[in-house]
């Protein structure tokens, strides 16, 4: 199994020539002799961003990545799938026009040009997370396979590194569950669906979490039969039963089929004709199957053991919560923590961690503010505790896009924004559905970071009209229901009787001066 910074076996080239295989691997050694000042094992997000850090600072960093740097949200992730949702919205977009008064016939799909968009997207991007740029900001980059020896010493294919700090950043990969039939049928995972040429006619997706229904609605509206496999009892369980069943909704509109609650059991023929047999008894022919239920740490043939790091019964990096493992030398970053498995995540981990190991910082994490979304038609965004909380001092407050003019004027009022208020109404979570719900709830996020209340929202002039007018909404209602209370209210209108009192008053002095 390869991680989101999978490995080669060419070993890095001492005297920084090209490797075989055209890519040039700094020298080993750092530049004054020293042990380096923050060996960074891994190239994605997490660890370029810790390595720009830290070189920033005047540390002497060398990132070790043993295929190619930018990680999954490059090559597999974030990217590439934003690119073909891209493409896959433009295509449904004819359906929606149509109750705009538009009428733009059906949409003709060419999915080589399509996956031509996608590669070249990933091209355009690549130039960012290169080797070049990390060299032009004083990172040493080295290509081959780390092995930890020790508590502060390392091996490069083999060369030994010593370093005063470690930070792993190796990412995670699919899971490919060990189901009968299924790796004989070719399975395609998010690391390789970007490798398909031709649009298969018939596409089953195994899981229906945030992959599973991002890439299950745009092959759909692209053209693929689809059928989304979900063991549990409703896709995108973490999210709300209402956001759910919104985006299902959606996804039936697509022509997609939805079986939740169901498991597959084994999976017969080859690729182009197979059988998928699920729990319930029932089977379902495809062409392809699509695996996304999830993803593991890469936190194997590390040497972690030698350099005293711990991990989880789940494979994952044991870390505090300024990401420092059991090794105090040692920090971690990204998906090989546990902690939510996004880009932004990782990123932030790498500043924060980068800082901590070089500067002596202690800058801890934060979990409960991060956000999360669903790149579907309509998106989901949420962070911090769910509109369903059963906690009785919580509240929630809701706006639905039936009452935002903006989504009524574009016909797309299948939405919501809800936040979620503790008892001393403080915003402990959020939720947007709808178009551009991961900006919408931006706003939310950073209120929530900073203490904001509410009330700081709603006095906040919002542009008119925009989707956030439903968090102003939101807030200028929790604002009047907090005036609406025994005290205030008797407050405010004590405050409003002495106004009235001393107007009427001091338009009777200057009648009288007159």
């Amino acid at each position: 199994m390869t991680t989101s910074t999978s490995t080669t076996t060419d070993a890095p080239d001492q005297s920084g020539a090209p490797a075989a295989d055209g890519r040039r691997s700094d020298p080993l050694t750092s530049p004054d002799g020293r042990p380096w000042d923050l060996l960074v094992i891994g190239g994605g997000t997490a660890g370029l961003v810790a390595a720009h850090t830290a070189a920033g600072f005047g540390a002497h960093v060398l990132l070790v990545e043993r295929h190619r740097t930018g990680g999954d949200c490059l090559w597999t992730g974030c990217v590439p799938s934003k690119a073909l949702l891209a493409a896959a919205h433009a295509a449904a977009a004819p359906r929606h026009a149509a109750r705009l008064g538009v009428h733009l016939g059906a949409a003709e799909v060419d999915f080589t040009a399509v996956m031509a968009h996608v590669h070249d997207t990933i091209a355009r991007i690549e130039p960012v997370d290169s080797p070049e740029r990390l060299r032009s900001a004083g990172v040493s980059v080295a290509h081959g396979t780390a092995v930890l020896t020790g508590p502060q010493s390392a091996v490069v294919d083999g060369e030994p590194v010593r370093f005063a700090q470690a930070l792993l950043a190796t990412g995670s990969s699919p899971v490919v569950p060990g189901i009968p039939g299924l790796a004989e049928s070719a399975p395609l995972t998010s690391d390789t669906v970007w490798d398909l040429t031709e649009l298969p006619g018939r596409l089953l997706v195994l899981g229906g979490g945030p992959i599973g229904c991002e890439l299950g609605q745009a092959f759909a509206r692209l053209g693929s039969d689809v059928t989304i496999v979900e063991a549990g009892p409703r896709i995108l369980g973490p999210e709300d039963e209402h956001a759910a069943s919104l985006v299902a909704a959606a996804l039936r509109t697509d022509g997609v089929t939805l079986c939740e609650d169901v498991s597959v059991e084994r999976v017969e023929g080859s690729a182009g004709d197979l059988t998928v047999h699920l729990s319930d008894g029932s089977s379902v022919a495809t062409d392809r199957v699509l695996v996304a239920i999830g993803r593991a740490p890469g936190t194997r043939d590390l040497g972690l053991d030698a350099a005293g790091v711990d991990l989880t019964e789940r494979g994952h990096v044991v870390v505090d919560d300024a990401l420092r493992t059991a090794n105090p030398r040692i920090w971690a970053a990204g998906d090989l923590t546990g902690h939510p498995a996004f880009t932004h995540v990782a990123g932030m981990h790498g500043s924060l961690a980068a800082s901590n190991a070089v500067l002596g910082l202690r800058r801890k994490v934060r979990l409960d503010t991060i956000p999360r979304v669903t790149y579907t038609q309509p998106e989901v965004a949420s962070f911090g505790l769910g509109t369903e909380t059963d906690r009785e001092s919580h509240t929630v407050h809701r706006v639905d896009h039936g009452e935002v003019d903006r989504a009524i004027a574009e016909a797309d009022t299948d939405g919501e924004v809800a936040v979620v208020l503790d008892a001393k109404g403080r915003l402990v979570g959020a939720r947007a559905v709808g178009p551009r719900a991961g900006e919408v709830l931006a706003e939310l996020t950073l209120a929530a970071q900073a203490g904001l209340s509410l009330r700081t929202v709603a006095g906040t002039i919002h542009p008119y009209p925009a989707w956030t007018d439903a968090v102003s909404k939101a807030a200028v209602a929790r604002t009047r229901e907090e005036l609406a209370a025994p005290v205030p209210a008797a407050a405010t209108r004590t405050l409003s009787r002495a106004r009235r009192r001393w107007a009427q008053h001091r338009a009777s002095v200057v009648a009288g001066r007159s």
